[in-house]
C-alpha cells in the first residue's frame, strides 16, 4: 500500500477528466476500485467518489452532504438498515477532526463513456451527524465544503 496523500496528486487539477475507476487507481488519485472512500480511521480520508449511489447524498453549489456507507440493499441500492460508525465511516469522521483536504471525484457519465469521472478539487469535512434518512433508517452524513488553506 502506498503512503497516504492529502492534497493534489501529481499534475491533476479541478476539472480534469478520467476514463474509469481503474484510471483513477492507476494514477493514484483514488486507489479503491469499488469503494467510494479511500482512507483510514487513524489518518482520515484521502479521496472520495460521488457516484449518485446513496439516496441521502445532497449536492449543492457550495457544499454537499455525503452519506456514509452501509445498510443498503445490494440490488436496489435502497437504504434498508441503520449505518454505524465503523471502519468504513470512521475515516470520514476522522477527517472532520483533522481538517485535512480530501480529493473529490464525481461520476459524470455511466460506463462506457469516454470520460466517466471529473476531479472536483480539494474539499474538507466540516461536520458529521447521524440522522434519520429518507428511508427511515439512521445514516451518517458528512458535510463537505471547499478546502481552505
Amino acid at each position: 500500500m502506498s503512503k497516504p496523500v492529502f492534497g493534489h496528486v501529481g499534475a491533476a487539477r479541478p476539472g480534469d477528466l478520467f476514463a474509469s475507476r481503474q484510471e483513477l487507481a492507476f494514477r493514484g488519485q483514488h486507489r479503491p476500485l469499488r469503494s467510494g472512500v479511500c482512507g483510514t480511521a487513524a489518518l482520515g480520508t484521502e479521496s472520495i467518489v460521488l457516484a449518485d449511489a446513496y439516496e441521502d447524498d445532497e449536492i449543492h453549489e457550495t457544499y454537499f452532504w455525503y452519506a456514509g456507507r452501509g445498510g443498503r440493499h445490494p440490488q436496489t441500492g435502497q437504504q434498508v438498515a441503520n449505518q454505524h460508525l465503523d471502519a468504513r465511516n470512521l475515516p470520514l469522521a476522522r477527517s472532520a477532526e483533522t481538517g485535512r483536504p480530501v480529493r473529490v471525484f464525481r461520476r459524470i457519465a455511466p460506463s462506457p463513456a469516454d470520460r466517466q469521472f471529473r476531479y472536483e478539487g480539494l474539499w474538507q469535512v466540516v461536520h458529521c451527524e447521524r440522522v434519520v434518512g429518507r428511508s427511515g433508517f439512521l445514516v451518517w452524513r458528512f458535510r463537505f465544503e471547499p478546502w481552505r488553506v
